[in-house]
């Protein structure tokens, strides 16, 4: 009995069995339910960068840079202290000390929708 099943499991690693066989068309289930069906969390597959698609650099102009800001980064933020906040999470992301001298939102002129802002900060 035990040749038997050492048998049986050799042929399941090795991958002996033909195709179109009622074990090979188990294995193909076991192997895509696992694919399917596994939680991210067991492999820890979170985005790297925490906010990477909230902040993005845009080209500079002559030594100012500027970001695109998503506008849930500053929802709830009082108007006179989003340049600080702001400041503090270029800051974090990128590790420079780069105050922001100037906010502009930028809204979507048939909606007049807040789609965003532009930060303006000193390199």
């Amino acid at each position: 009995m035990a040749s038997a099943f050492t048998a049986g499991l050799k042929r399941f690693i090795l991958w002996d069995y033909s195709r179109g066989s009622r074990q090979y068309d188990v294995m193909v289930v076991i192997i895509l339910a696992f694919i399917f069906l596994t939680p991210r969390a067991w492999f820890r597959d979170q985005p790297r960068v925490p906010r990477a698609n909230k902040i993005a650099m845009l080209p500079d102009d002559h030594g100012i840079l500027k970001y695109w800001i998503d506008p849930e980064l500053l929802s709830g933020v009082p108007e006179n202290q989003r340049l600080a906040k702001l400041s503090q999470i270029l800051k974090t992301d990128n590790g420079r000390s780069q105050p922001v001298v100037r906010l502009q939102p930028i809204y979507d002129e048939s909606e007049q929708e807040l789609k965003g802002y532009v930060a303006f900060t000193t390199p």
